[in-house]
């Protein structure tokens, strides 16, 4: 099943999953699922479970995570194989091997869910996976067919929660009744405006202390811009219009007509369409299954981008010092002149005497010394330099990565971690690089290819490592290499040892080289073009650090290169 095509979300955070998104997704889910037969469970991470049934559809994938941030329930793609060795995934597996899910049950309320496994639709209920969607409250337990608990995602202690500890073993126990008045839509007008209006505390507070299954979300869905409006502010008007949202509401909810609506900034609601223009939206579960997975995916994203600036600015500060340092040094030497005038002088005179001699003889071990060290600090100085050079590119590579809205969220984030480890292996001390070099020399580097208009491949590096392997080791004669001119970015290599480059083939690779750098911001951007033959590697320097003679000077455009990136005909692939 395709991925559903959402809107990109800039944000790494979602709204939580609320009772009436629950209903939703329960509405979604029953005709696909119940009933089915269990197959797959797999923990993904230590919050996770994917639970994969097949029914007479096809093959279902849920998702069912308690996570303190983002507790859900929703349909997935098909994932990768991942976790199903974990202890909480086996002992799934082992327990609901040859059960059907024969109920998906859900109360009131409560954002509590019931898979009911038995052998066969009408006999008895075998287990029962419990999930409970409550922030950092949050839970999945199996449960046996006398209500006890087989296995659960997170244990509760006794020092954890006095009231409902939960343990394997344990007879168990729902969470603790909800707060509030249940919504009830035979509820007059009046009556509710009196409920709500009995404390003059802000609208929001008014509908989540008095009534059930009120999330901020629906908060704001049902109040907009006076959420946050004293109840004893609002006027008749107000107040008619709140009461229209309510019963629209509670109207859709009773009667499951579900509709999903995702906003720019990731907010999304699933009810709020006027009477007779919900329609039917048999993927919502799925759709917001990937909605949760970009999120997921940014997250990640944002945390692995957010180690590595913080490692590259540590090895930044480290280089500079370092680099202050041996400027200083090479400063001292300047002197070696004048311990050298010192020294003749000694020796000129008329007589001189034997102190007299000695000291010259040491001014000029002196002045030699520095000499010969004025060479030294300056290889030293040139190597620091390398060094913030090779920091400041991979800051463009982590840019790159993060702005390639063009490439799915696994990918940018493999990206990251290899960029990571990259790093690791050329800014450690040298003790600590050798076990890392012999590893990484098993892993053949993956650059982007494209194909061009004209059918040749181009290669960009999106790391050290790749710009070494397509500009120096792979790169045939006849193969051209382009690079954004006096800025950082990636190498991209024309694959013209293929056949003849058109123009628009070279315009493309030039757009690329122009993208692919810290200038893509720009309109046009300066990009040299130099055959492959022409590069040089500089010895002692970093991976990727080359030098070239004349070059051509072409001019990229960036907003190109992304569009070619994002068409779909142009299918980029790795390696």
């Amino acid at each position: 099943m395709p991925r559903p095509v959402l809107q990109v979300i800039a944000s790494t955070s979602l709204q939580p999953m609320d009772l009436t998104t629950l209903r939703a997704v329960l509405w979604d889910l029953r005709p696909k699922l119940v009933p089915s037969r269990f197959e797959k469970a797999q923990q993904p991470d230590p919050a996770t479970i994917q639970l994969g049934c097949r029914s007479l559809k096809g093959m279902v994938w849920l998702e069912l995570s308690w996570q303190a941030e983002a507790p859900r329930l929703v349909e997935v793609n098909p994932p990768p194989r991942s976790g199903s060795g974990s202890t909480f995934a086996q002992q799934l597996q082992h327990s609901l091997r040859q059960l059907a899910l024969v109920e998906l049950h859900q109360s009131g309320f409560e954002r509590v869910v019931e898979f009911r496994f038995a052998q066969r639709p009408g006999e008895p209920i075998q287990r029962v996976l419990v999930l409970e969607l409550m922030g950092r409250h949050s839970n999945l337990l199996l449960l046996d067919e006398q209500r006890g608990i087989i296995a659960l995602g997170r244990q509760v202690r006794d020092h954890q929660s006095r009231v409902r500890p939960l343990s394997t073993g344990d007879s168990y126990s729902p969470p603790p009744m909800l707060q509030g008045l249940a919504p009830d839509p035979t509820e007059g007008f009046e009556r509710w405006k009196e409920r709500l209006s009995l404390v003059p505390i802000p609208l929001r507070k008014a509908l989540q202390q008095t009534y059930q299954g009120i999330s901020p979300a629906l908060a704001l869905q049902l109040a907009g811009d006076h959420l946050n409006t004293p109840v004893d502010s609002l006027d008749a008007r107000h107040w008619c219009h709140l009461f229209e949202r309510w019963s629209l509401w509670l109207d859709q909810l009773e009667r499951e007509q579900f509709a999903l609506v995702v906003e720019n900034d990731g907010r999304y609601r699933v009810w709020g369409s006027p009477r007779g223009e919900v329609h039917p939206q048999p993927a919502l579960a799925l759709t917001l299954g990937s909605l949760h997975q970009q999120c997921q995916e940014q997250r990640a994203l944002a945390r692995v981008s957010q180690d590595l600036r913080q490692r590259l600015e540590r090895w930044r500060s480290k280089e500079h010092a370092a680099q202050q340092d041996q400027r200083q040094r090479l400063k001292a030497t300047d002197g070696h002149g004048a311990l050298q005038r010192q020294a003749d002088a000694l020796l000129c005179l008329g007589n001189p005497s034997r102190d007299q001699v000695d000291e010259a003889q040491s001014l000029y071990r002196r002045a030699k010394k520095l000499r010969r060290s004025r060479p030294i600090l300056e290889q030293r100085l040139e190597h620091h330099q390398q060094r913030l050079e090779l920091i400041s590119a991979s800051e463009t590579f982590i840019e790159d990565q993060l702005s390639a809205t063009w490439q799915d969220g696994p990918a940018r984030l493999a990206a990251l971690n290899d960029l990571r480890e990259e790093l690791d292996e050329l800014l450690q001390p040298k003790e600590r690089r050798r076990s890392m070099r012999q590893q990484r020399q098993r892993d053949q580097p993956k650059p982007l290819e494209l194909n061009t208009p004209g059918g040749l491949k181009v290669q960009v590096g999106r790391n050290h490592r790749q710009n070494d392997w397509i500009s120096l080791r792979q790169a045939r004669s006849g193969d051209l290499w382009f690079h954004a001119q006096e800025c950082p970015g990636s190498h991209v290599v024309l694959k013209s040892s293929n056949g003849l480059a058109e123009e628009s083939d070279l315009a493309m690779a030039t757009d690329l080289a122009a993208y692919f750098s810290r200038a893509r911001g720009n309109t046009r951007v300066a990009v040299v073009m130099v055959p492959t033959d022409q590069l040089q590697r500089i010895p002692g320097a970093g991976p990727g650090t080359v030098r070239h003679g004349q070059a051509e000077i072409r001019w990229g455009d960036p907003q190109g290169a992304e569009e070619r990136l994002l068409a779909p005909s142009l299918s980029p692939h790795s390696g």
